[in-house]
């Protein structure tokens, strides 16, 4: 059996939240050194799906979906996040009540049983300053891919 994996997940909503820029970013680290990463767009710009919320869903969605893609559901996984509702919401603490988060939460659960040994952990946000640079790098990142978003808002 390999070290444990480590996920580190964040999002945001900016300018506003709801409804302006949600953004995703996750990182897997095993004995301290990052393996992979990955940033971008967890909802249409602009629009009333995107929140805060989904934007930390759908990074760790994603996260999973790469540990389950490259075979690590029998590796132990320590899934880290600043997010207190998704945390508590994984763990079976807090129940989902907004329907924009329902399917996500879904999901994320059934991908979530795929592996044997996982567990969840809040960290404050200090501790997950490398997820929280790259969900920033995703949000920088969305105006160079779309520079028409500068203008919406300016407006």
């Amino acid at each position: 059996m390999l070290a444990e994996l480590q996920v580190y997940f964040d999002g945001l909503c900016q300018p506003m939240n709801p409804g302006g820029i949600a953004c995703y970013a996750f990182l897997i680290k095993t004995n301290g050194k990052t393996i992979y990463k990955e940033r971008g767009l967890a909802a249409e710009p602009f629009s009333k799906g995107a929140t805060n919320n989904v934007a930390e869903y759908t990074a760790l969605m994603k996260a999973l979906e790469w540990l389950v893609a490259n075979r690590s559901e029998r590796e132990a996984i320590r899934v880290r996040g600043d997010s207190r509702l998704v945390i508590s919401q994984m763990m079976g603490e807090f129940k989902v009540k907004a329907n924009a988060i329902v399917p996500l939460f879904q999901k994320t659960v059934l991908l979530k049983n795929k592996f044997s040994n996982i567990m969840f952990q809040w960290i404050p946000r200090e501790e997950n300053s490398e997820a929280d640079k790259l969900s920033e790098e995703a949000y920088n990142n969305a105006f160079l891919d779309d520079p028409k978003l500068l203008d919406k808002i300016r407006k």
